[in-house]
């Protein structure tokens, strides 16, 4: 039943996870190419800035045109330009010509097709799923993330080590060529009442999705947690590859593996999520389990000298983020309707992921021009040497310290300004 019920959306779930595979192969191995030239953690956070910026400054006004086009067609624009984008890079790679510059104008371009195409999928989805499955079909989206975070580093290492960019580039675009074909072909996505309504003032529809959300205070207050939880999300971000490429014991592989036990603990977090039954209060839920994430890997990475502890700080770091999705997911669904879904979700994407390239810049920053410098002077019998090391990545190793600390902080703060919410299917308050 439960097939029959979700076939379409289960098409459109399976194929475009295997094309964001592919997507995030091409990306970590660019990553990597990056790095590895320029040495520069700014330099490779500013991949990510580029990609979040137009995200951020345009997703309000995405949000009002994709409640008003069509949801299926919005999706299968997007995917074209964005193959473009990667045969760009391709061609670049081939006549040697691709450098940091164009990185950045190609990300933000894809940038600004996610911010087009990510309303418009959620509303989709949510037109796809049948209610009762929305905390199932959660754990099904964390599961695809979560394989593709264990799979991105192994294949694309693998990959680019034997046969180069090409074929990394090569898997990318048959993953897309399979997602287009399948959405284009075999899915039908119903209409909803945005869909046939006539046509409002850009302004005035993004407008209405930021008067819904200063009408819902809950579904406010977990944005502006969520936002600042991405600040300190995107900071971790920034200095991973920086602190792990350097340290004596890591180096790419390294990096890889911890990106892979990442994956493995969303995994496992989205297994689980699948089979748990509804808690009776989904705000705690969220709470807790964002609090568990950050009083744990932060410390881990910045105290850690070894692999192992890395590996374990990522895996206790990311266990409960497919629990605090799945959750966020249902209370999102269940409280706005459906045709205000694009505008409201397209405003959440501004104001809760707005923090990301703010973080990613502020991340590399604090690596080059702060934490670094001051790891350099310190003598070697000094307390902050003992703590975090004395080789490069220890100044990074001691933003981790810092933003475990601010992580926590905010965890505790939030709890307190939303433990009068009780949100469950059977008693929204």
């Amino acid at each position: 039943m439960i097939n029959k019920e979700l076939k379409s959306y289960l098409m459109l779930w399976s194929t475009q996870a295997l094309s964001a595979l592919g997507s995030g192969m091409t990306s970590y191995a660019l990553v990597l190419w990056l790095y590895l030239r320029n040495g520069s953690a700014l330099g490779t956070a500013l991949l990510s800035v580029c990609s979040y910026a137009p995200y951020v400054v345009m997703s309000i006004f995405a949000g009002a045109l994709s409640d008003r086009w069509n949801k299926k067609r919005c999706m299968l624009i997007c995917d074209l330009i964005a193959a473009f984008c990667t045969i760009v890079v391709f061609i670049l790679l081939k006549t040697e010509s691709l450098a940091a510059w164009h990185l950045y104008g190609l990300n933000a371009l894809n940038g600004l097709m996610n911010t087009i195409q990510q309303p418009a999928s959620e509303v989709a989805a949510t037109l796809l799923i049948p209610k009762g499955y929305y905390q199932k079909t959660s754990g099904l989206r964390s599961f695809s993330q979560s394989l593709n975070q264990i799979l991105t580093p192994i294949l694309a290492t693998a990959l680019f080590s034997f046969a180069g960019m090409d074929a990394v580039i090569a898997f990318d675009l048959i993953t897309f060529v399979i997602a287009f074909l399948t959405l284009l072909l075999f899915i039908r996505i119903p209409e909803c009442e945005g869909d046939k309504r006539p046509a409002e003032k850009l302004l005035v529809s993004a407008k209405r999705g930021l008067v819904w959300l200063g009408q819902n205070p809950l579904i406010s207050n977990l944005i502006l947690f969520l936002a600042c939880i991405n600040l300190v999300a995107s900071v971790y971000n920034a200095a991973l590859p920086a602190m792990l490429l350097s340290k004596p014991k890591g180096g790419e592989t390294v990096l890889g593996a911890v990106n892979t036990c990442v994956g493995l603990a969303t995994l496992a977090g989205s297994v689980l999520v699948t089979f748990l039954p509804a808690p009776r209060n989904r705000v705690k839920v969220i709470c807790l389990a964002l609090l568990f994430s950050m009083s744990s890997e932060n410390f881990l990475l910045a105290f850690g000298k070894t692999p192992f502890l890395w590996s374990v700080g990522a895996i206790l770091g990311w266990l409960s983020i497919p629990v605090m999705n799945a959750n966020m997911d249902v209370i999102f669904r269940n409280t706005i309707p459906v045709d205000m879904q694009g505008r409201v979700y397209a405003c959440r994407n501004t104001l809760q992921f707005f923090t990301i390239p703010i973080g990613f810049l502020l991340g590399g920053l604090l690596v080059d021009k702060v934490f670094e410098p001051l790891m350099v002077d310190r003598p070697a019998d000094s307390l902050l040497v003992f703590l975090f090391g004395e080789t490069k990545g220890s100044g990074a190793a001691m933003l981790f310290f810092l933003i475990g600390i601010v992580g926590v902080l905010v965890c505790l703060i939030f709890s307190f300004i939303l433990r009068k919410y009780r949100w469950s299917e059977n008693n929204h308050s």
